[in-house]
């Protein structure tokens, strides 16, 4: 049976910014309207980053927006929000973001069978030429592409 998975966030330049290491998938402790709110596609993951503080991995400046047909229940944009991760994860999570030069970025937020989940890389940061090099491959990939499609086109 093949597993349904409704991506509503990529991070798109977490991939460009940063090498990533090693990914991990977490759960996500929402609030009803931040779950009606996600449902409708919409959350940013831009400025977003994952905290570890005694014992428990925190999901930090992810923005879900506020539900439109919320009442005064409505979320906190901006809220820090709890990961669900084993223990031993979340260990190793806090001692790869200990080194030098080390983060924790979320990089997709996804419903899989009808749970709200998060993709969080531990990530080493790119220099500037490290960017330049990724942005020459793409660049030389596509060129690739577009001259092979003209080719078969003949």
């Amino acid at each position: 049976m093949a597993e349904s998975v409704k991506v509503v966030a990529t991070n798109r330049k977490a991939r460009y910014d940063y090498f990533i290491d090693d990914t991990f998938e977490a759960g996500v402790v929402l609030h009803g309207t931040e779950v009606k709110s996600l449902r409708e596609g919409r959350a940013s993951l831009g400025e977003g980053f994952v905290s570890v503080s005694e014992g428990e991995a925190w999901l930090e400046n992810v923005y879900i927006p506020v539900y439109t047909q919320g009442t005064w229940t409505n979320h906190e944009p901006r809220r820090t929000r709890k990961l669900l991760l084993h223990a031993h994860e979340i260990a190793e999570i806090a001692e790869g973001s200990r080194e030098k030069g080390h983060t924790v970025v979320p990089l997709r937020l996804y419903f899989s069978r009808g749970r709200a989940k998060v993709e969080i890389g531990l990530a080493r940061g790119k220099k500037a030429h490290d960017k330049r090099h990724a942005l020459r491959e793409a660049q030389d990939a596509r060129e690739a592409r577009a001259a092979m499609s003209v080719k078969n086109a003949r």
